[in-house]
This record gives structure tokens, C-alpha cells and sequence, in this order.
């Protein structure tokens, strides 16, 4: 709100200008009656008329100026907090992702938001407006007559204990409703993202049972608070009513012992049918705040996350020197979040410049949680990985990941044109450039059948294009930076084996220096590398070329025997 220090204070202003004459209005009405009425005067009556249009067209546009204000100030706001969430997201590393969930952010960053930024606004507006008429009508009734304002001072305390007490008992009941919100939203996420295998199992029932159980849930919770906040205008009119009854008897006394005249009694009964309609907001605006707390509380949530990934890196990118490893492991383990056991340990090799070098093991055996420590997605909980001879928590992490290009596992394009996505690899990147990756990755040959060129429109995710096409667009996407390494997270299980053995034979030309690590579940895919890594449950189970494992490795032999024939096999050994 710091940028929006003038409206803040702007709009609660004009809120109590508005209010301000709002509280004349009874007395105006008083003197109709008591002079204009009694004394049958329609001049004084249509003078008295005319000031109560003043009246209210000065408290209209004291209004819309208000409004202007605190919508002004709660849309920026807004604006900034969901800016500064996206920023922050974007700073986490996979651990805290992987650790709070995606379904879980879009909630904050969309709904809670929405809510915090519902609650600024109303709070601009009436947070101060509502007390300020509740007393100022309490205080203008004594003017009117002080016997009948005690009236006034005994509802108003009753009202607030009402209002707060049943603020007090649906704040935290907002929260475990916006917990929810978030568990229908996963699931959601989940049937939308997995609908084809929903319908290829023939799950639509099952899954729909599962949203209406957890969406029944959300509207059960959800009537529930609505009936408790729902007790706040029958109560208040209860209250309220009581209070005109007791004012107008005692102004009835009042008016027969002639203390008072008729349009005071008027008066004093205007001025409570006022504090009937700010109370009636007031609780309103408390179920508001009341949301909009518990919201800003779970995006603070988010904020208060810190990422695992400090960038302490300093100014400067070291220079490669031909006697320093390109990537260098020493001795690393690595342990995910929460879990009990490493997913890595015991892990050391050294990876020289215009090496490739496969990855190979069973699932789940850390292939691609090792190749994510090199561009320090994570971070090793002990040992070192190092890249040009520094570890790689020395560098600054645009630095480190310039060097560095990722084809991730799974094959993710954004909206807009092939153009666009190939430059996000390199965004000063010629149309030669692009075109050359294209070459290397084999995907210039489907890009020019689509007649559109670099032109070509990309749908969000890709879905306009086949597993394949995807696969070797973010390949080409990684290679138009022309990295000094080049991770490829089994970047080609989609393609057949002969658009696979050209890729890696186009990728060995024209990489040059590069570094490459291949992981694939493939064993043709990564024989011909110049070091092959065979990771059995986390550990390196070996370490050498395609022959000296088939002789030494027996987890790397089993892998080869799965996947080709014992002729085979032998043959290589050879």
C-alpha cells in the first residue's frame, strides 16, 4: 500500500465528508416536521426539501470520489502483491515447488488475492465511515435529547459484542474454507491435465464421485460459516428494532410531558435506523475482512518460503581452462525434502569438455536428479558439484545457467510462435541460428511441411504437435544458445530409433566442444558415449564405455540384455 499513501488516506476522507452531512439529514427532516409540518408552511417545507437534495448530491459525489480512490489504491495494491508473488514464485527452487504444489500457488496467486484485494477496497470505504456514523448518530441524539440517548448507549455496546463475537468464531472457519478451495482445485488441475487417461481407463464415475466429494465437502463447509455470519442481520435487526421501540417510548413520554417535539422523536429514530444500516455493513465488511485475512496470511505464507537456492554468486564468470573437468562431482549425496534416505550418494566423476556422457539406470535411480545438480536446480546436501573447476553454489545463477542448456524430461513449449519459443534459448538468435538447431535437433523437415516457417503458431503446451515433434523442438530450443552443456533428460524417448540415431550422430558433428550428458532408459541411445554412468538405487553401480561396463558392470549388463539380444550383447562385447 506504501505507493498508494495518498489514496489511502483520500478515500477514508471523503468517506466521512459523505457521512459528515449524512448525519444533518434527521435534523433537516426534524425541522420539516416541527416548523414546516406544524405551522403548515410549504415555502419552508420545499426550502427544507431543497436542502436535503443538497445534501444528498454532496454526499453522492463525496461517495463516488471515495470510491474512486479506494478502488484506485486496492487494484494497485493488488496488482503489486500478485507482481511480487509471481517474482517470488519464480525464485524458489524445485524443492519448495515440489514441497507446497502447483495447485496450491494458483490458489494464492488468483483467489486469495481476489479476496485481499475485496477486503482493501471495502476497508477504504467503511472501515471508518461505519464507526464514524454508529457514534456520530449516538452523539448527535444527545444533542437531540439526552434521556433518549441512553437508549443509544446501551444498543451500540450490545451490537458490537454481537458483531465481533460472531467475527471472532467465522475467522478461522474461512481459513479451513479456503483449505479446502485448495483440495478442489487440485483435483481439478489433476482430471483437466489427465483426461485422456481418465477416459482410456474409463474412470469418468470414479472421478467424478471423488469431485463431488471433496466439492460437497467445500459447500458444506461453506453453508456452515454462511449460517454463522448469516445470524449477523437477524440479530442487529433484532437489537436494532428493540432500540427504535425503547426510543420511541420513551420519546412518546417525552412528547406528552411536551420535552420533546414530534420531529426530534423522528429524528432520534432516523439516527437509529442509521446505526441499523452501518452495523448492518460493518458486519459485512467484518465477514470481508475476515476473509481477506485469512487470504493475505496463506499468500504470506508463500513469501515467508525461502528458497533453498541462495545466490551468492559473485561478479564474473570463470574462463574454462583445458586442464579443469567441464562438471566435476565430488563425493556428492543429495536427499529430497522430507525424505529418509538419499536419492543420491558416494557420487564422483569428472566430465571433460566435448565429452558425452550417458546416464543410465533403473526408474527411480536418480538419473535425472543427478543431471538437475549441475545447473543447481537443487542443491547437494554434502559433497560438491562443480562446473570449469568452481562449485557451482560460487556462481551467480544467470551466470551458471547461461553456460548450461536443458532439454527437460518433460517437453514443455509455450504460446505463440516457433520463432518466439526457439528464442528462448537465445534471445538475440537469427533466423539462421534457429534454423540451424532445427537441423541438428531433425526437426527442420516437419517445421518446413508446415509451410509457415519460423512463423509456425505453437499452441499453449504444444498440443498442436505430436510427442515427438515436441521432443525435438526442445531440443533445437536448447541448442540455438550454443551451451558449453547440453543436458538432454531423456529429451528422446518419443522419436523412433532412427530419427534418434541421427540426432545423437548430428549432435556429436556439430556440438563441437560442447559437453554432453545423455539420460536415457535407452541403452542404444547412450553406447556410443565417451563415459557411461550406471546408477543403481542412487549409488554409481559403474563407470566406463559401453564395452568395459558389458564386461565389469553387471547392473549394466542386465539393462542390455533386457533391451537387445544376446548376439548382440556379445557382439559388443567384443
Amino acid at each position: 500500500m506504501k505507493d498508494y499513501k495518498l489514496e489511502s488516506i483520500l478515500g477514508p476522507l471523503f468517506k466521512m465528508l459523505e457521512a459528515s452531512f449524512e448525519l444533518f439529514v434527521p435534523l433537516v427532516v426534524a425541522r420539516m416536521v416541527d416548523v414546516g409540518i406544524r405551522g403548515r408552511d410549504s415555502g419552508y417545507i420545499l426550502k427544507m426539501g431543497g436542502v436535503l437534495v443538497l445534501l444528498a448530491l454532496i454526499g453522492l459525489a463525496c461517495s463516488l470520489t471515495a470510491q474512486y480512490f479506494a478502488a484506485k489504491a486496492a487494484t494497485g495494491a493488488a496488482t503489486s502483491l500478485r507482481n511480487d508473488l509471481f517474482s517470488h514464485i519464480g525464485r524458489l527452487s524445485y524443492t519448495e515447488i515440489d514441497t507446497v504444489g502447483t495447485a496450491t500457488l494458483i490458489t494464492r496467486m488468483t483467489s486469495d488475492i481476489n479476496q485481499v484485494q475485496s477486503g482493501i477496497n471495502m476497508t477504504l470505504r467503511l472501515l471508518l465511515r461505519s464507526p464514524f456514523v454508529v457514534f456520530g448518530a449516538m452523539v448527535m441524539a444527545f444533542t437531540v435529547d439526552v434521556r433518549s440517548a441512553f437508549v443509544f448507549v446501551v444498543t451500540i455496546p450490545v451490537l458490537c459484542v454481537v458483531v465481533f463475537g460472531i467475527m471472532a468464531v467465522s475467522m478461522p472457519l474461512y481459513k479451513s474454507v479456503q483449505r479446502q478451495l485448495d483440495k478442489v482445485l487440485l483435483t481439478t488441475r489433476e482430471n483437466l491435465l489427465g483426461v485422456r487417461v481418465i477416459r482410456a481407463f474409463n474412470r469418468q464415475k470414479s472421478e467424478t464421485e471423488k469431485f463431488d466429494r471433496e466439492n460437497g465437502s467445500l459447500v458444506r463447509m461453506q453453508v456452515f460459516v454462511g449460517k454463522i455470519s448469516a445470524l449477523l442481520n437477524p440479530v442487529t435487526y433484532v437489537i436494532i428494532n428493540i432500540a427504535v421501540v425503547a426510543v420511541i417510548w420513551v420519546g412518546a413520554e417525552q412528547v406528552d410531558s411536551a420535552v420533546l417535539t414530534q420531529g426530534k422523536v423522528i429524528a432520534l429514530v432516523n439516527y437509529m435506523s442509521q446505526i441499523l444500516v452501518e452495523l448492518i455493513k460493518m458486519a459485512n465488511l467484518i465477514i470481508i475482512i475476515s476473509k481477506a485475512i485469512a487470504c493475505m496470511n496463506r499468500v504470506d505464507g508463500i513469501f515467508q518460503v525461502e528458497s533453498s537456492i541462495v545466490d551468492r554468486g559473485t561478479s564474473g564468470i570463470q574462463e574454462h581452462t583445458s586442464l579443469a573437468p567441464k562438471a566435476e562431482f565430488k563425493d556428492m549425496e543429495f536427499v529430497y525434502a522430507g525424505a529418509k534416505e538419499p536419492a543420491l550418494q558416494g557420487i564422483s566423476f569428472c566430465a571433460m569438455a566435448g565429452q558425452t556422457i550417458g546416464v543410465i539406470g533403473g526408474t527411480g535411480s536418480g538419473k535425472s536428479t543427478l543431471v538437475n545438480l549441475i545447473p543447481r536446480f537443487y542443491d547437494a546436501a554434502s559433497g560438491q558439484v562443480l562446473v570449469d573447476g568452481r562449485d557451482v553454489k560460487d556462481y551467480p545463477l544467470d551466470g551458471l545457467r547461461g553456460k548450461i542448456g536443458v532439454v527437460p524430461q518433460k517437453s514443455v513449449l509455450f504460446k505463440g510462435t516457433l520463432r518466439d519459443n526457439m528464442r528462448w534459448g537465445k534471445q538475440d538468435a537469427s533466423d539462421e541460428d534457429i534454423y540451424r538447431a532445427l537441423d541438428t535437433a531433425q526437426a527442420r523437415e516437419f517445421v518446413d511441411s508446415k509451410g509457415e516457417g519460423l512463423d509456425l503458431y505453437i499452441d499453449q503446451g504444444g498440443h498442436n504437435l505430436s510427442g515427438g515433434q515436441r521432443q525435438r523442438l526442445t531440443i533445437a530450443r536448447a541448442l540455438v544458445r550454443r551451451p558449453e552443456i547440453l543436458i538432454m533428460d531423456d529429451s528422446a524417448s518419443a522419436l523412433d530409433f532412427a530419427t534418434d540415431a541421427r540426432l545423437r550422430r548430428a549432435i556429436r558433428e556439430n556440438t563441437g566442444d560442447m559437453t554432453v550428458f545423455i539420460v536415457s532408459q535407452r541403452a542404444t541411445t547412450i553406447k556410443g558415449a565417451d563415459t557411461i554412468l550406471v546408477l543403481d538405487e542412487g549409488r554409481l553401480a559403474g563407470m566406463g564405455t559401453h564395452k568395459e561396463l558389458l564386461k565389469d558392470c553387471q547392473v549394466y549388463r542386465e539393462i542390455c540384455l533386457s533391451q537387445l539380444s544376446k548376439e548382440e550383447v556379445e557382439r559388443d562385447e567384443q
